[in-house]
This record gives C-alpha cells, structure tokens and sequence, in this order.
C-alpha cells in the first residue's frame, strides 16, 4: 500500500481519502505485508506455476463476498489436541497463501494503474461538478426565497381554488345525471301506466348508455342491476300488453307493441309470442264461455267444474243454454280472427314503409335492425291462419258433439246449422279453408237428428192423412209456398244457379265484401241469427175459406199481385198433354166453354189443397232449409223429401183409388209405370208385416225401423153414397192436392239440383221422371170408380136386351135407353154442380169424369149391341140412330170434344155389314173388343150374309191370339 501512495505522491495526485472522504480505497481490507514477507518475496523466485496452486489452494470461503470472521473460522478449524509444530507449519502455509495473494494484488494494481488514473481524474471531475451544482442549488434556494416574499400565498391560492371549482362543477353535473338515472324508475314506472313502451324501452336504453359512461363511480353498479331488472319488467308487460291485443285489436296500441319490440331487436321472438298468445286466447276464451253458462245452469258456486277438461266441461251444457252458449262461443272466436286478420292487415299496411315514424315525440326508428325480417313475419302470419282456424275448428267440433241433438226443436237444431255454417263461411274467408273437421262434425249431427226427426215426421204425417177428412184448406188465390216461412229463405236467391250454400254470402256480405271487412269496424255476424226472426206472420188463408166476390169475378183478369212468385211456382195444375198449363194464361175459348158449366167456376180460383198438404209442403221446406245450410247431408235430405212424397201418393191411391173390380177393366187405367212406382213404394217404404211379429233377423228389424205402416183411411170418410157421388168431393181434393203438391216439386227441381251432389243427381231425375210426373195418372183410376158407379149401366143393357132389333122397316125414333141413358148424364151432371159448391172441380177434373162415363156408356153400348142374338140391317140402323141420337144429346151436356170411343161404337155397327173377307181383316185389325162382342157378331151376321163355313172361319181368327198366347 506504501508503494501505491508513492507512486500516487510522484503523479501530482490526491490521494481519493483526501479528496473525497466518502469514496474508500478498494485495498483497504487488505493487510500491509511486513518488511520480511516482502523480503522473502524478493528473496524466493518467482514461479507463476507455483503461485497459482497456492491460490488454487486457498479455501473457497476466502473467495465468497460474504464477510466473516477469518479468525474465528480458523480457530474453529483448529484440532482438539493442538500440536505446535503443525500449528507453524499451517501458520506458515497461511502466511505463504497471503504473502501471494498480496503480490498477485500489487501486481495486478501496477498492471491496471493507466486506467486507475484515468479513473480517478473522473472521480476529480464529478467532484468538481458536485461543488458546482452546489452552488446552484444555494443560488436556487435564495431566489425562491426572493419569490416567497414577492407573490402573496392569496394569489396562489385562487388558482388552487379555480381549478378545484372546474372540477367540482363537472363532478356536480356527474353527480346530477347519476340522481336522474336513480330517479329514472318513476318516471318509467309512468310511461308503463301509459301503455308508452316504445319511450320506456327507449328511456331504459339511453340510461343504460349514460350508466356505461359513469361505471367508474362504485353506486353505478347497483343502478346498473336495476335498470337491467327494469328492462326485462318492460319486457313482461309488454308480453301482457301483445296478449292483449288477441282479444282485442287496437292500432294505435298494437303500433306501440311492435316499436317496442324493434327496439329491443326482439321482432321474431314477438311473432312467435303473438302466435303463442293467439292460441292461449282461443283456447281460455272458449272454456271461459263454456265454463260461465255450466256454472249458470248448475246455479251454485262450486268450483268442481274449472277443474274439468274443455272436453268434458262441454257434456254438462243443458240443451236450454246450448245454442246462447254456442252463439257467444262463435262471437268470442270472431272477435279473435278478428283481430289476427287485423294483425295481418297492420303488417302488410307497414311492409312496405321504409321506416316506422315513432310516435309521441320519439326519435324515428331505423329499419336496419337485422333481427327486423319482414319475410320470416309475413310467413309466420300467413301459417299461423290455418293453425288459428284448426284450432277453432277444434273447439267448436268438442262442443258440437259434446250433446245429443236428436231431441232438439227443428228450428232450434236449424239455429245451430246457421251458426255452424256461418262459422264456416267465416273460416273460407279466413284461410280459404273448406272446414272439414267442422262439417264433418256438424254431418254426424245432422245426420243423427235428421234420422230421428225424419221418422217422427212419417209417423205424424201417417196420423195426420189416417185423420184427415181430406176437406179444403182455404188459401188465397196468389198463394205461392214462397209466403210460407219455411221457404223465406229462398228469396234471398230467385235464380237456381246460385248455389245455396252461397246465400247468405250473396244476400249480406256481398255488397259490402268479406265478413271481416264488412265488420271490421264493430258488429258480429253471429248477433244476426236473434234479429233475423221471422217477424211476419203469414198470410196465405183466405177469409171465410175463400176470397172475395170482386176476387172472383177478376179470376181471369191480369193479376200482378204476385208478379214477384216465379212463373213456376204460380201453377195451379200440370197439363197430361203439355205438362204446361199456367193458372192465368187461360184462352179465351176455355173460357167460354168453361162458363157453360157452373161448377167450373164456383169458388173462383180457389187452390185445392188440404192442412196435410200444406204440412208436407212446409216439411219440404224444413228439409231445404236443412240442406241450404249443410249441402253434404243433401242427398239424405233429398231422398227423405222424396219418401214424403212417395208415402202421400201411395196414401192418395190406397184410400181412393184401389179398387180391383175396376182394375181389371183392359182399359190401361194405372200405366206401367205408375204401377212400378207404386211397387217400388210398397216395398222400400210400406211397412206390411203386423207389428206383434217379432221373429226375423236384425237386418229385418232395421230395415223396418226405415218403414211406415199403410195408411188407412178415416172412417169420418164416406165413399159410398149416390148422394155425394161416392165421395167425389174428397176423392178431388185429394187427387189434386197430390197434383198440386207434385207442381211444387216440379218448382223446386232446379233448386234441389243444384243441392245434389253431381254423383247422385240420377237418383233426383229418377224421382222426378218416374214418380213426381206419375201423379196426374192418379186422376184416371181415382175418378174411374165415380165414373163407374155414378151411372146404372146394368139398367141400360137390361133396357137394351127388351129391344127386337130383327126389324123388317127402318125405324125414325130412338129407343128407351138412349133417353134413360141421357137422363142418367143430366142426374150426374147435377150431382157433379152440387158437389162443384162444395169444391171446386178443376177442367181437367171434370174432364176425366167425362170421359169415364162417356167411355163405359160407349162400352156398355157395344157391350148391349154385342148381346143381341138377331139383327137384320135395320134393326142396325136403328143402333145408328140410337147412337147418333145420344151423341147429339151428349154434345150438349159436356165440353168435350171429339166424343171419347164414339169410333169404338161406331166401327162395331158398322163391322155387321162387311164381307166375309172384309170381316176377317176387320177382326185381325180391331183387338180392341172382347171375343165376346166379335163371336156375337159374327153370329148375328149368319144366315143374312155370312154362312156356317164363313163362320167357323171367322171364329177361328178370333180366337187365334189366344191360341198363340197359349
């Protein structure tokens, strides 16, 4: 160390200890050699390789930076039994250890003295530095002093102050927005009492906005929770608030909803709450109405029935309460399609805007929103109507057959067709939907009820025809089945190509547009059925059974009182000839003819018809009614129409024109095919088994459930006395009430034809061409039994039987019988007048009465010529003048014209003066008489100009058919 200070003294340098007191030398750890270690230095060579295993040979801890104490460690080295002499040589190994570290040191120092200098002039400069900076730092200190004394602490202590204000005014208006956010829940509270949703959701969203800006203040945080809980609350309301509207369709508050629900991007999830909501509402609304009127009925308040399924809840509805109940279930249905098609109507009116203007001050809407998809809610829309309609259809078909309808008043159970078919009308409008669940439901009913109903209806019509004295009932002249109110229903459509299922459309809706548009504004189509009573009474009777004198006297004047009636449904009676005859299109030459018979005229135009009759009539109606409102059941309706037909008919024949001694006459009385309609009739609706037999199967006893026993006629009815003509008066009324109910028919043919479904529209011409038209050829075997009986033809041919015909001159006056035979047409003539004042006799009528008696007299004449054994040629012409007498008489007592079977009558006298030859052909050619009357004649012909050979030749063709026949 002496020798660095030396070397240091002989620079100029400072020692660094003199200089900077605080800087220490890096070598004062190290111990001064003594003068004898650095003389054994100097003495002992130098051998670096021996120097530095000594180094190596020092122990590690010497090495280490941490301090210690060297000779507390050396101690602690040391044995327990100490040995001077090894104590000096480890003395001595130490003292050699330092003595070369102390030299390996200095010579590293002498080998690192340049930048040991160099060093420590840089030490010397950053000392000098420091004295400077010193100096600066004193300066400093004054002048701050100076500046202390020269600006007061007030100044500094405004800026302070201002600058601490700026931020307290921000801190205010912070503090301020934040109180406005805590008080934000109130006025929100407001806006949703307001039904505001779209400034609520709004005002939730900026102050969401503002809380996110203010989130550095620890109280945010909870407002934040809270406007978060506030938010989904609007969200429940507002649910609330779209269920609402299924009920009940507002625009202005359905608006409101959907901005609302733009806002919070939630247009889709409203669509499919709407639907949802739409649902619930159908099925609440129809169990809540149920549920009113079964709570009502059972009239306590146990609440055993809110528990019940829909389903079963419709069985405890009482037949008194079923159709108000079924009537405010179809106006709670409407009021819900009413309200989606309102809903629909609302979208389509805003798919088009570009934006949605916000309404009561709110900032506009943008459309932008890509949760907005007009495409996904048009189509939600537009599958949500056949859901909504399948899911009324539902309800209504659980309540329709939730009771029996078969012991329902007929207008009641029409009430509910009118409703369901309403409803249904409603449906097609709605959805284009057909409604098959519905009219299938509403089919089984139908069909049930009207089984039911339709076998009361035979059986009551059998009681009112086996008590029915078949007398008239008065009605007016212009009386039209249109007056009736079974048939007001068909007024409302004239023409028969309108369907009727389409009436009601065509009658109400169709001058306003649909049911939704035309009550789009309030109303209810089903409020219609209470005020759509028939408040007219009927007035088709006439007073004191027949109308007035002046009416009478005007029968054959133009009448336009009933210009309204169809031509069709005007007719009084269908011509044999021309099908054709209208009751006020008469000739004038009918007319004439006419009045020279009385009894054509009495009781002017009087209809002829019975209470039976008009009760048939107002059953068709019935029927119609039923199938206008429900056409799948119009076949079944049809063909039950049909059997009261059928069975009135066959009720007209047995009573009046079943009389076999008359049948078997030759002369076609009943035609073919009136006696296939009369078969068919017997057996598919007759019932003729005695009703205490029981044996038979089952199939059987269904089908006789489907049969009505025969009729049998009321013994109040007489048909056997002279004095009446045989019941001429009764066999009338009930002839031509048949004949007129048949016209009626004929009238509503295109109308049932346009009920009939395509494929069984054959049946409906079947019935028409082979029973309805079969009614007028009631009249021949009806009024051939008066005919019949009214006239003595016995006496007559026991008149003509006294008479010699074998003459020898020609005789100028006429036998006995021909005026017997006259003065029994002038007696029937009179009966016919008297009978006349009871009921008027219809032209045809007395026409056919005509003929019959003319027909018989005829054939009673030729029967009576034919009975004579012997004839000369004048004895014929006196049959001639007979005959010719009698026709001249005749001619004057009745209007027709020619004279039935004058040819029949004629021919046979005339036949006695052919040839042989001639008489051959004449007999093969006229089959038309009796092999009686042809044998006779060809007797009374032998001996004058016909021998034996001739005739067995004769006798032979005569009964050639029958051979062939055999």
């Amino acid at each position: 160390m002496q020798k660095i200070k030396s070397l240091m003294s002989r620079q100029g340098l400072k020692s660094p200890q003199e200089s900077v007191p605080e800087i220490k030398s890096p070598v004062e750890n190290f111990r001064i050699p003594s003068k004898e270690e650095l003389r054994e230095l100097r003495e002992n060579p130098t051998d670096p390789q021996a120097e530095q295993e000594i180094i190596n040979s020092i122990e590690e801890i010497y090495f280490s930076n941490d301090s210690f104490d060297v000779v507390e460690h050396e101690l602690q080295k040391l044995p327990s039994v100490l040995n001077l002499h090894d104590l000096e040589e480890y003395r001595d190994k130490l003292k050699q250890q330092q003595a070369v570290v102390s030299k390996k040191v200095a010579d590293l120092i002498l080998e690192k003295q340049a930048a040991y200098v160099k060093e420590l002039e840089r030490v010397t400069s950053l000392q000098t530095n420091l004295q400077l900076a010193a100096v600066i730092c004193t300066n400093a200190r004054r002048q701050l002093n100076i500046a202390k004394e020269g600006f007061t602490q007030a100044s500094l202590g405004l800026l302070a102050n201002q600058r601490k204000r700026q931020l307290l005014i921000g801190l205010l208006k912070s503090l301020r927005t934040i109180k406005t956010l805590q008080r934000t829940d109130v006025r929100l509270s407001e806006m949703l009492e307001e039904e505001d949703y779209p400034g609520a959701i709004q005002l939730c969203l900026e102050c969401q906005k503002a809380a996110s800006t203010f989130k550095h203040y620890s109280c945010i945080s909870e407002l934040n929770s809270k406007l978060q809980d506030t938010l989904e609350q609007i969200e429940e309301q507002l649910d609330v608030a779209l269920s609402k509207t299924c009920k009940h369709f507002e625009v202005g508050h359905y608006t409101k909803v959907q901005l609302a629900y733009r806002l919070l991007g939630k247009t889709q999830t409203a669509m499919d709450q709407l639907h949802m909501h739409f649902t619930q509402a159908i099925h609440n609304t129809v169990f809540q109405v149920v549920l009113g009127y079964v709570e009502l009925c059972a009239g306590n308040s146990d609440t055993k029935f809110q528990k019940l399924q829909y389903r079963d809840l419709c069985t405890h509805i009482t037949p008194d309460s079923y159709i108000p109940c079924l009537s405010d279930l179809c106006k709670a249905l409407w009021e819900v399609m009413l309200s989606y098609y309102r809903t629909m109507s609302w979208h389509e009116e805003h798919d088009n805007e570009e934006s949605t203007p916000a309404s009561d001050g709110h900032s506009d809407l943008k459309t932008d929103d890509p949760n907005f998809n007009r495409s996904y809610v048009k189509k939600k829309l537009e599958h949500g109507l056949s859901r909504i309609w399948q899911d009324v259809q539902l309800k209504a078909k659980t309540y329709l057959l939730g009771t029996d309808l078969s012991n329902f008043k007929y207008d009641d159970f029409i009430f509910v067709l009118d409703i369901i078919s309403r409803l249904m009308q409603v449906g097609e409008e709605f959805c284009g939907s057909k409604s098959e669940v519905l009219q299938e439901s509403i089919r089984k009913q139908s069909v049930n009820y009207f089984k039911s109903y339709h076998r009361i209806r035979l059986e009551e019509l059998r009681m009112f025809l086996e008590n029915e004295t078949w007398e008239l009932c008065p009605v007016k002249s212009n009386f039209s089945i249109l007056q009736l109110h079974e048939f007001k229903f068909m007024q409302q459509s004239r023409s028969p190509s309108v369907s009727p299922s389409k009436q009601y459309t065509s009658s109400s809706a169709a001058a306003a547009g649909s049911l939704f548009d035309q009550y789009q504004n309030g109303g209810n189509p089903f409020e219609q059925q209470t005020d759509n009573k028939d408040d007219e009474t009927e007035d088709v009777l006439a007073a004191n059974g027949y109308e007035s004198d002046e009416l009478e006297k005007s029968v054959y004047q133009d009448d336009d009182s009933d210009s309204d009636v169809p031509e069709e449904l005007k007719r009084d009676y269908v011509d044999e000839q021309t099908g054709d005859v209208p009751l006020k299109s008469v000739s004038k030459e009918t007319l004439k003819i006419r009045k020279k018979s009385d009894y054509y005229l009495n009781k002017g135009n009087t209809l002829i018809l019975t209470n039976t009759t008009l009760n048939v009539i107002r059953l068709v109606g019935k029927y119609m009614q039923m199938m206008n409102i429900l056409k799948p059941i119009a076949f079944d309706v049809i063909h039950c129409m049909s059997q009261l037909f059928d069975y009135y008919l066959y009720a007209v024949y047995t009573f009046f024109g079943r009389e076999d001694m008359y049948e078997s006459t030759g002369l076609g009385l009943i035609s073919s095919r009136l006696r296939t309609t009369l078969s068919r009739i017997q057996e598919s609706l007759i019932d003729l088994e005695a009703p205490s037999e029981t044996s038979g199967s089952l199939t059987t006893t269904e089908e006789r459930k489907e049969k009505v026993p025969s009729p049998h006629l009321s013994h109040l009815v007489v048909l056997n006395s002279a004095e009446t003509l045989y019941g001429l008066a009764e066999r009338v009324v009930a002839t031509e009430s048949l004949v007129f109910l048949a016209d009626q028919f004929e009238c509503l043919q295109p109308h049932l034809d346009a009920m009939m479904p395509s494929a069984k529209k054959p049946f409906l011409q079947q019935f028409y061409s082979q029973t309805v038209s079969t009614a007028s050829e009631l009249r021949k075997p009806i009024y051939w039994i008066v005919a019949a009986k009214a006239i003595d033809y016995e006496q007559m041919l026991h008149l003509m039987a006294s008479v010699k015909w074998d003459i020898k001159e020609i005789m100028s006056q006429h036998n006995v019988y021909i005026d017997t035979l006259l003065k029994e047409f002038e007696h029937f003539h009179k009966k016919l007048s008297e009978v006349s004042k009871r009921v008027r006799i219809p032209f045809q009528v007395s026409n056919v009465l005509w003929e019959h008696c003319i027909r018989l007299a005829n054939r009673t004449i030729v029967e009576g010529y034919a009975n004579v054994k012997k004839c000369s040629n004048e004895g014929r012409a006196l049959m001639q003048l007979d005959f010719q007498q009698f026709l001249m008489k005749l001619e004057k007592l009745t209007d027709i014209r020619p004279i039935p079977d004058k040819e029949f009558v004629e021919t046979y006298i005339k036949a006695y003066y052919l040839t042989e030859n001639d008489m051959e052909r004449w007999i093969k050619e006229h089959r038309e008489y009796s092999s009686k009357q042809l044998t006779n004649l060809v007797n009374a012909c032998l001996g004058s100009h016909i021998n034996k050979k001739a005739r067995q030749k004769l006798i032979a063709a005569i009964d050639e058919p029958e051979r062939l026949k055999r």
